[in-house]
């Protein structure tokens, strides 16, 4: 009996470090691999930033850019009404707006949601304008008429449809970069 005490002691003597060392070493190895996977991680993040963040930049200066193109004043002035009747130029204007919506569409993927539905309301309210401005016109009216009609409403309403929009989208930019 005393033998099989003094034998299980010299195993506790060799497995009891053995054991030890064993438990130290997994706890050192997991510690580098979880170190090593932050390490990656975090370069992942970075070279991500390094790519996404330009990208993300240029969506808002599009998407600014759209919104200068359909402010009535600048859209008035790119898209002439001379020549054609209130009716077509109507239609002109609008197809306009919908052709530069439609360009720059795919830039949400970049944007916040409240920017993309700052950008969706302005394009209404543009549209709003027209239509309502176009509606108030009698039957044979010019498109010169109707560019004069929007540009009153927009000077005595006192209404920058995309001013509102621009001025989020500069905000959001300077928050986020």
């Amino acid at each position: 009996m005393d033998q099989i005490l003094i034998f299980i002691i010299d195993i506790l003597k060799i497995t009891l470090p053995a054991l030890i060392v064993a438990a130290a070493m997994y706890y050192l190895v997991k510690k580098h691999f979880e170190r090593d996977y932050k390490i990656r991680l975090l370069e992942l993040r970075q070279k991500n930033v390094e790519v996404v963040v330009p990208i993300r930049l240029q969506a808002y200066e599009r998407v600014v850019l759209l919104l200068e193109r359909i402010t009535p004043s600048n859209l008035l002035l790119r898209v002439s009404g001379s020549g054609h009747t209130a009716s077509d130029y109507h239609r002109t204007l609008l197809a306009e707006i919908r052709n530069e919506f439609n360009h720059n569409m795919s830039q949400q993927v970049y944007m916040t949601d409240q920017a993309w539905q700052q950008v969706k309301h302005a394009r209404e309210e543009v549209v709003n304008l027209i239509n309502t401005s176009y509606q108030s016109l009698e039957d044979k009216s010019k498109g010169t008429d109707l560019a004069k009609r929007v540009l009153e409403n927009v000077l005595t309403g006192e209404i920058d449809p995309t001013g509102r929009a621009i001025n989020f989208l500069k905000q959001e930019i300077g928050q986020v970069f």
